[in-house]
C-alpha cells in the first residue's frame, strides 16, 4: 500500500490517510476482508506518529469501513466498498464544484472553463492513476472526449 502525505495541505494528516484508504477501497485496490498494516508498520512506512495512524484507523472504524479481528488486526468490512465509492463521489464532486465556482466567479466564460477541464482530462488519461482501478469497478476512461 502506498500513501502520499502532503504536510502543506489544509486537510489534516489523519484525514489524508482516511481518504486515501477509502479511495483505494472504492477503486478495488484494497478489498473487503483484506488486512491493513498494523499502526506501527504503517506509521513507520509513512514516517508519521503512531497516534496519527491510530486516529485514522479509529475514524475508519467509526465510518464502518474497517473492523478489528481479535488477534489479527484491522480488516476491511464487506460493506466498505459501497460506503467508500459513495463518499469518494461526494468528496470529489464538492471539490470539483468549488474549483468550477471559483473559475466562474473569477470571470472565466463557460467555454474557457470547459477548455481547461478538457485539456486536463486529455493529459490525465495518458497517465497511470495513483489508485489503480480494479476490473470490478465501473470505469469510463474515454470520458475526456464527451
Amino acid at each position: 500500500m502506498f500513501f502520499s502525505i502532503d504536510v502543506h495541505s489544509d486537510v489534516a494528516i489523519y484525514l489524508q490517510l482516511v481518504r486515501q484508504v477509502k479511495f483505494a477501497i472504492a477503486a478495488g485496490t484494497i478489498r473487503p476482508g483484506q488486512l491493513l498494516p498494523s499502526v506501527r508498520a504503517l506509521s513507520n512506512q509513512v514516517a508519521l506518529n503512531p497516534n496519527t495512524v491510530a486516529r485514522a484507523f479509529n475514524q475508519l472504524q467509526a465510518d464502518g469501513v474497517i473492523e478489528t479481528l481479535r488477534g489479527r488486526g484491522m480488516v476491511v468490512r464487506d460493506a466498505a466498498v459501497e460506503i467508500c465509492r459513495s463518499e469518494r463521489e461526494t468528496v470529489l464532486n464538492e471539490r470539483i464544484g468549488s474549483v468550477l465556482a471559483e473559475a466562474w466567479h473569477a470571470g472565466l466564460s463557460k467555454k474557457q472553463i470547459k477548455t481547461f477541464v478538457d485539456d486536463h482530462l486529455r493529459q490525465l488519461v495518458d497517465t497511470e492513476p495513483a489508485v489503480l482501478v480494479s476490473s470490478t469497478e465501473p470505469s469510463d476512461n474515454g470520458g475526456a472526449e464527451e
